[in-house]
């Protein structure tokens, strides 16, 4: 039985752009464009009043513009919302705002060679609405967002860092630990993926639980799904998940199959194919675990030229994963859990400049 077409609301101030993006998006048969707003406040009742699946807003409008609108709206009204910018240098800057604010993903408009552009900009958009239609984004319903009141840290110069990677690999302990590190990641950072040792069932569980609690969007991985800023991929139980680079970007490809290592999913998995696919532009962490999965990927991945740490041995509940891959060379430094997730973002933001 086919499902119905995604509901959309178009927010933009130019009439023009309200224009395009409804005409374009409208060819898809999978969305069904049900209003366009030329401001937030008109925006706000339309969404009362049409019940939307997801937003498109703009980001930079008169009057209000979309990231004030996003704080005042996601905590009464929780959307799934894709961006609409301008690149320009303030835009770029304003667009992450949004990120933080609440936005899922954000499309640029085309700046040259507009009709050549524009295909592209509406094919990428409307893919991003669909992607927008699945995330579940009710955390955000009575939250309120104020500036460094809590966990993210330092995450100046991270802007350009959207085709970077970070993967984690973790086993005993790792679910506590993996908390303690992405909890203090601000939304802006690359995308991260990971596998933590779990059974098929218990994996989204983790992923939601760590949505509730992060500041990153956080999801159980499923195949094809794409890696990137503010984003995090946990592996599922009883799948392989490994990274794919596909035209610019980077998604995962996860399937059934054997155990490696002793584990499906694999850490060893993951980062063989991290250091294959994205070399250089990511960064390897090794948390608390039983045994020595993923330290051959892990030395992998620093041979390709990433950085890569693992967690040292006083706050390891078992020190066998960090430990080998400290041994054979993957990991270079022994980081104590607590001081992990600035590392990280550290490493990050060289790999940036």
């Amino acid at each position: 039985m086919p499902t119905r077409p995604i509901r959309l609301l178009i927010v933009d101030d130019s009439a023009l752009v309200r224009e395009i993006l409804s005409t374009g998006l409208a060819k898809d048969p999978g969305i069904e464009v049900v209003g366009t707003a030329s401001n937030p406040y008109e925006a706000r009742d339309k969404i009362v009043q049409l019940r939307p699946d997801v937003l498109t807003l703009d980001v930079e409008m008169p009057r209000m513009d979309g990231v004030e609108f996003l704080r005042r709206l996601m905590p009464q009204f929780p959307i799934p919302v894709v961006m609409v910018s301008s690149l320009t240098e303030s835009g770029k800057k304003i667009t992450f705002d949004a990120l933080e604010a609440g936005a899922l993903d954000f499309v640029s408009k085309p700046r040259s060679n507009v009709a050549a552009g524009l295909s592209s900009m509406l094919l990428e958009l409307s893919t991003k609405v669909k992607l927008a239609s699945t995330v579940d984004v009710s955390h955000w319903k009575g939250k309120r967002l104020e500036r460094g009141a809590r966990g993210p840290i330092q995450s100046s110069a991270l802007e350009e860092s959207t085709d970077k990677v970070v993967a984690i690999g973790a086993s005993t302990g790792g679910t506590e630990a993996i908390k303690e590190v992405i909890t203090r990641f601000p939304v802006t950072m690359p995308g991260v993926i990971i596998v933590q040792h779990m059974p098929a069932g218990f994996t989204k569980m983790f992923a939601d639980r760590l949505n509730s609690l992060c500041s990153m969007m956080v999801k159980e991985a499923e195949n094809g799904d794409r890696i990137m800023a503010g984003r995090v991929l946990v592996a599922p139980g009883g799948k392989q998940m490994r990274v794919v680079r596909r035209g610019g970007i980077y998604q995962v490809e996860v399937k059934p199959g054997e155990p490696v290592m002793g584990h499906c999913p694999s850490v060893e998995v993951m980062m063989q194919s991290v250091a294959k696919e994205v070399g250089k532009n990511a960064v390897g962490v090794m948390l608390t675990g039983m045994g020595s999965d993923g330290c051959t990927g892990m030395k992998a991945m620093a041979d390709a030229g990433a950085p890569c740490v693992a967690q040292d041995e006083a706050t390891s509940v078992v020190f066998g994963m960090p430990k080998e891959a400290y041994a054979r060379g993957g990991a270079k430094k022994l980081v104590p859990l607590g001081d992990m997730a600035q590392t990280v973002i550290n490493m990050v933001n060289r790999l940036a400049a």
